[in-house]
């Protein structure tokens, strides 16, 4: 499946001084890691593989400081090509401290260029007619020894990089978007972990906290600190130990003995077998607490100014019916023309001027070429007709939700019989 490419597996730091020696002289390298994400409390990158024109590297952090590494990845003369580099970028800074410059990512070209299938085993298939095997996709990449089926799985995910980059770049030259990706790909480099580890507001993360009282947010707060020691412990992943769902419906019953948890659960459920006392202990524990809860994270402020009501509904319409028809137009999927986040943006910001686009929030210089003439056109065409006529209706509604009340109930003031 690789031909004559050798395989070097990279576990000393003189077998790395060798691997960094021969990259720094690569114009084109592919890079992909492995880690233990699904396995692991803390997950770590357990593998990286890198390969040029000539060789395929796999390295092991486990067994070799990779700082020598560091050069290349932050490299401008050498193209580093990922295939979904999100994950691989946020990884490799977390772990290891290292930038990374002048990537190039073939997932977001496959999606510049409105292909059916991106994922990287679709792609080797329909140009080398190979099938890679996902066989060790969920493997615990931090368990050694490494066998030679895992090494040869693992150089498949950068062997075929260098040359699929090759084919997509002569497609997206053709197609116009290679200035679009090549934009893309700059923002990928700027990815950071962005979740500091033991945050104490970390429980705001689970869906449905904020609906909670504040006495069952507290319970969640103790219930969220539990499973994370538990995890810890048996060194495996928080979701393994008991899922999010569970710890918020517990909040939400917060039942204070192992007969109240049974009847609130399936007495033979798993997790009340295994962890009763625990959960019940941590129910109580959260009511007995009297500490301040954290702020929870903050949506994005409004802007003031910006366009609401009536009319911010009339032009987020036109603006999505103008995506859907370029996305069919094109073939394209909808993040190659414009994301939703965008186009909320450009509903709050409602440029009405080419000068007004510039400073519109996550709008890229690609966008801003390509369709910003049309947006303006689009907002002048839905904020210039029957301003009046909206600025009524944006009253009538405010009246009408008053008189509501926040439920949407009827106009009946409170108590008072129909």
């Amino acid at each position: 499946m690789f031909g004559q490419t050798p395989l070097v597996l990279v576990e000393t730091p003189e077998s790395l001084a060798d691997c960094v020696s021969a990259l720094s002289r690569a114009r084109v390298i592919g890079v992909d890691t492995e880690s233990d994400s699904m396995h692991h409390y803390r997950e770590k990158v357990c593998l990286v593989q890198v390969s040029d024109l000539h060789t395929d590297f796999v390295i092991d952090p486990l067994a070799v400081d990779l700082a020598p590494l560091g050069a290349v990845l932050a490299s401008r003369d050498i193209v580093k090509v990922f295939h979904g580099a999100d994950y691989d970028v946020v990884c490799l800074k977390r772990d290891f401290g290292f930038e990374l410059r002048n990537i190039f990512d073939t997932m977001i070209a496959s999606q510049f260029l409105g292909l059916p299938r991106i994922g990287l085993a679709d792609l080797v298939g329909t140009w080398w007619g190979v099938e890679l095997d996902k066989k060790w996709q969920r493997h615990d990449w931090a368990a050694r020894p490494l066998l030679d089926e895992h090494l040869e799985y693992a150089r498949g995910d950068s062997h075929w990089l260098p040359a699929l980059r090759d084919i997509l770049l002569r497609r997206l030259s053709q197609a116009g978007r290679l200035a679009h990706v090549l934009e893309e790909c700059a923002i990928v480099e700027a990815r950071e972990w962005v979740r500091p580890r033991n945050d104490p507001g970390e429980f705001w993360r689970v869906k449905g906290s904020k609906q909670l009282d504040a006495t069952g947010q507290r319970v969640l707060r103790a219930l969220f600190a539990w499973r994370d020691g538990v995890a810890a412990a048996a060194d495996r992943p928080v979701y393994r130990v008991l899922p999010e769902e569970i710890l918020l419906e517990v909040a939400q019953r917060r039942p204070e003995s192992t007969e109240a948890l049974a009847a609130a659960f399936r007495r033979n459920a798993p997790f009340v077998r295994r962890f009763g006392d625990e959960l019940v202990e941590a129910v109580l524990a959260g009511l007995a607490d009297t500490e301040p809860l954290p702020q929870p994270p903050e949506r994005e402020p409004r802007v003031e100014g910006g366009l609401r009501g009536l009319r911010a509904e009339r032009l987020m319409a036109a603006l999505k019916s103008w995506r859907n028809h370029e996305v069919e137009t094109r073939k394209l999927p909808p993040v190659a023309v414009a994301s939703n986040t965008l186009l909320k943006n450009l509903t709050r910001q409602a440029p009405r001027t080419r000068e007004e686009i510039e400073s519109v929030e996550e709008i890229r210089t690609w966008q801003k070429s390509m369709y910003g003439d049309t947006w303006v056109g689009i907002v002048n065409d839905v904020l210039g007709r029957g301003d009046a006529a909206a600025d009524t209706g944006d009253r009538l509604a405010t009246r009408r939700r008053r008189r509501r009340g926040p439920r949407g109930g009827s106009d009946s003031a409170p108590g008072q019989a129909e």
